[in-house]
């Protein structure tokens, strides 16, 4: 990707009754760490995520995920929610720790069946399930070896993707490797606003390309063991760049955020080599010896869809004082999550925000599906993440009423249908999340769910967002705004 763009840009139409194309795909997703608990049961050992939410001051109110929303017991009651909800499919994390505990060695039975359970409840109730091998809980002892800016930890991930392939590859077509790598490597090894905590930006940028190694070898990996039949993909978080003026420096500052946001992973990953302006950025930090011989090949492996989250855009200009990184949107920090990017100041974005102080502005979700569709057209997207955090709260008739997540859903699903329209091969929507969580270093202060979770008690009320998107889900049609409400 190497175009960027102004700050102002056109809006999606309103619609009225729009129909998506016969079958796509709409579902909603989780992540084993945010919702599981039962953090030391049944075999399973810490994860950095463990190690950092118990360390004082890491994340909001001392939060862990040692219960989260008690899926892992509560599961059987989630699976009736999204039946309930008529989802088509259902986007899931495995727990490296709970199925290969130490991330070396044989599997854990009992971690599998957990998965083999939920998956073949799915199946029964006619939801795919749709697996993402990583979506940030490295096993602890595979940190203290090093961790991602390590090349070793390609291999044990390759590993893992063989056990989970043996174990699911009979029930599950559908395979996601990494989830976000963009945030394992520089808000997990550069800022430190997510573990495991570490400010180094050279072990940054180290991390990124073992993330994208350990990737390449995890689907020739997959590939080796599942039916012909199968889909392999990732899911990045690819930030829609905007300068904030059309000067000469802002936009070169937003080239230079896009090479560190987007084209670190896209550019080996779907053109076969790293981009140059990368590397020279980046040269007074680090030469990129890590990078050996053959790594970008076996990084570049075909793909069946490349799986986009998509939750707000980017606003950056040049500046000569310090980096202003901390208007980003990822968290406060002394250290900054964009190395060789000392020039670059980072802007909120105008109009309303969510609880997350992320601006609202669907057409960042158009112009970047349609950025896409101009640098890789040959390419089906999936958007595997979207939506957005509120304050929400149960009413004396114990109801949560969210019209602003129905607001913001439908602007971006009106974003995407109009994407579609204009060519862009979208082939599903998943809603983020289906339940409130832990919002990783916010731990319980953010609420994204579809559905409400009372956590003292875990009881769970489907949110007035979740029967609408229902209804869009069951008919494929997006209403027109009138009919937009709680």
């Amino acid at each position: 990707m190497t175009t960027v763009t102004r700050r102002v840009a056109p809006a999606p139409q309103s619609t009225t009754g729009i129909r998506f194309p016969q079958g796509f795909t709409w579902g909603t997703a989780t992540a084993a760490y945010q919702i599981e608990g039962a953090a030391s049961v049944d075999g399973r050992t810490p994860s950095i995520w463990d190690t950092y939410s118990r360390t004082p001051g890491r994340v909001r109110n001392g939060d862990t995920g040692d219960v989260a929303t008690d899926h892992y017991h509560r599961w059987r009651e989630d699976v009736a929610i999204m039946a309930d909800l008529g989802v088509s499919a259902y986007r899931f994390s495995l727990s490296w720790p709970r199925v290969q505990p130490t991330g070396r060695g044989p599997a854990v039975e009992k971690g599998l069946d957990f998965y083999r359970a939920l998956t073949d409840a799915l199946l029964e109730k006619g939801i795919e399930p749709v697996v993402t091998l990583y979506h940030w809980d490295l096993p602890q002892e595979l940190e203290d070896a090093g961790g991602w800016p390590e090349r070793v930890t390609t291999d044990r991930f390759a590993d893992y993707a063989t056990l989970a392939a043996r174990a699911l590859g009979d029930r599950v077509k559908t395979w996601t490797t990494l989830n976000e790598p963009w945030c394992s490597a520089f808000l997990g090894y550069g800022s430190g606003v997510h573990a495991p905590g570490r400010t180094d930006p050279v072990a940054a940028l180290r991390a990124a390309h073992h993330l994208n190694l350990a990737h390449g070898k995890a689907v020739q990996a997959l590939r080796a063991e599942l039916p012909s039949r199968a889909r392999a993909s990732i899911t990045l978080n690819i930030h829609h760049v905007r300068a904030l003026t059309d000067s000469a420096a802002d936009l070169d500052a937003a080239r230079r955020i896009d090479a560190l946001a987007n084209r670190v992973f896209t550019g080996p990953l779907l053109e076969g080599q790293y981009p140059q302006d990368l590397l020279q950025d980046t040269a007074g930090l680090t030469d990129w010896s890590f990078v050996q011989d053959g790594d970008t090949a076996t990084i570049h492996q075909p793909l069946d869809f490349l799986g986009v989250n998509y939750y707000t855009p980017t606003l950056v200009s040049a500046t000569t004082g310090e980096a202003a990184h901390g208007s980003d949107g990822h968290g406060m920090s002394e250290h900054s999550p964009w190395p060789g990017a000392d020039q670059v100041a980072f802007h909120r974005p105008p109009g309303t925000t969510t609880a997350m102080g992320w601006a609202v502005d669907p057409s960042g979700l158009y112009d970047l599906l349609m950025r896409l569709k101009a640098d890789h057209p040959a390419m089906p997207l999936m958007i595997t993440e979207n939506g957005a955090a509120f304050d929400d709260y149960v009413n004396p008739e114990g109801e949560v009423a969210d019209p602003d997540r129905i607001a913001y859903l439908h602007g971006h699903l009106a974003a995407v249908q109009r994407a579609i329209v204009a060519g862009v091969d979208v082939r599903g929507y998943f809603l983020w999340s289906l339940l409130d969580n832990f919002e990783w270093g916010y731990g319980y202060s953010k609420r994204f769910g579809a559905v409400y979770v009372d956590y003292p008690t875990g009881k769970r009320i489907p949110k007035a967002s979740a029967r609408w998107y229902a209804d869009v889900a069951r008919t494929g049609t997006l209403p027109d705004r009138g009919g937009v409400n709680g």
